[in-house]
């Protein structure tokens, strides 16, 4: 049994798995952020080409 144990605390493929989790997360914040940061200068410019067009 105690050699399971000593086998269970040198693996480290779970932490692996949480390392690449929080990776995950990171980039989806980023993503996040960006989209909101961006997203209403995206949102003017439209706005400002479709009132300079003139109408039909």
């Amino acid at each position: 049994m105690l050699g399971n144990l000593k086998k269970l605390l040198k693996d480290e493929q779970g932490a692996t798995a949480v390392e690449y989790g929080l990776i995950v997360a990171a980039i989806a914040g980023l993503i996040i952020t960006v989209v909101f940061v961006l997203g209403n200068k995206v949102k003017n410019s439209f706005s400002n080409v479709a009132n300079a067009m003139p109408a039909s």
